[in-house]
């Protein structure tokens, strides 16, 4: 990939069709204007960040497994900023735009001033990441909240939001929207969470469906035998290997066809209770149509 930063803030990375933008604050409004215009056309939405780990961990008493996970998330976000932000635009036949597809948003961080796990740093310094460009060249996470809310990515309940493990990633793009620290309990992150992104695709999630599919978004890409494009652990290339990755999961597994009710909405290893409650209910209610399962409780990649 070809960095962005200084006097280059538009380079973009390309192999074959797929090309990745480097955005910085210095063309962020710019981008957010030609992402405005495809999202009608492409409205899946693939999504990956790069965040500084974990350093904190919760304390207290917790009423299930992902109670606690939602807290060690929640503590963690409040507490730490984005670095990147991968985003990929597709059409539901799976067809990027002509051009850019791709868009890796580099945000503020400074290594004096924010707090990071330093496995963390090392990790995405070795993966390319300059931290150096994000201090002086990156984009400030209040004005970004402010394009996204009115990108046409948010709010809508056409656009798809593709990702893979996502929990944190939802997080941080929250804190974003909400200039707010995450709520204190699940139910009312679930309530936040999809009134921002109505439709979300979470590719560890609907693994539950796959049986022969095991590990991380590397693991499940080279299953399918899907190329990565770009630096593995860098938000675009990340973004745009997920998009990738759910459409020939989507052609192998599901015959192009998902049944949303059952897969559609949910994080993996986040919201048991909250499943729990919506399955009971509609066994109770059997107007509704579909029924909404349990998700796993247990984080891995």
């Amino acid at each position: 990939m070809t960095e962005g930063g200084g006097g280059n803030n538009n380079a973009s990375s390309a192999t074959g069709a797929y090309l990745i933008r480097e955005v910085w604050a210095s063309n962020l409004e710019e981008e957010f204007g030609l992402i405005r215009r495809l999202i009608d056309r492409y409205p899946y939405v693939a999504m990956d960040t790069e965040f500084p780990g974990v350093v904190a961990r919760p304390i207290g008493q917790f009423n299930s497994t992902s109670d606690y996970h939602y807290q060690l998330l929640r503590c963690n976000v409040d507490i730490l900023n984005i670095i990147q932000l991968g985003i990929t635009l597709m059409d539901e036949n799976g067809q990027p735009p002509p051009g850019v597809c791709s868009w890796q948003f580099n945000f503020k961080f400074s290594l004096n001033n924010d707090m990071f796990a330093q496995e963390s740093i090392d990790l995405l310094s070795k993966s390319g990441i300059d931290f150096r460009k994000n201090e002086e060249y990156g984009i400030d996470a209040l004005h970004f909240g402010e394009l996204l809310t009115d990108s046409g990515l948010v709010l809508l309940k056409n656009v798809r939001w593709v990702s893979f493990h996502s929990g944190y990633d939802f997080g941080y793009l929250l804190k974003l929207l909400t200039c707010n620290s995450l709520p204190e309990d699940e139910d009312t992150f679930f309530q936040i969470l999809h009134t921002f992104f109505p439709g979300i695709y979470d590719i560890k999630y609907m693994m539950r469906g796959c049986r022969m599919l095991k590990g991380g978004l590397q693991d499940v890409a080279d299953d399918l035998e899907v190329p990565r494009i770009g630096p593995q652990h860098q938000a675009g290339s990340d973004s745009l290997l997920t998009a990738m990755t759910f459409f020939k999961l989507r052609e192998k597994y599901f015959e192009n066809s998902i049944d949303e009710p059952k897969y559609l909405g949910h994080l993996f290893g986040l919201g048991a209770h909250i499943y729990h409650s919506a399955a009971s209910q509609q066994q109770q209610e059997p107007s509704r149509s579909g029924t909404v399962p349990t998700p796993a409780t247990a984080i891995g990649a």
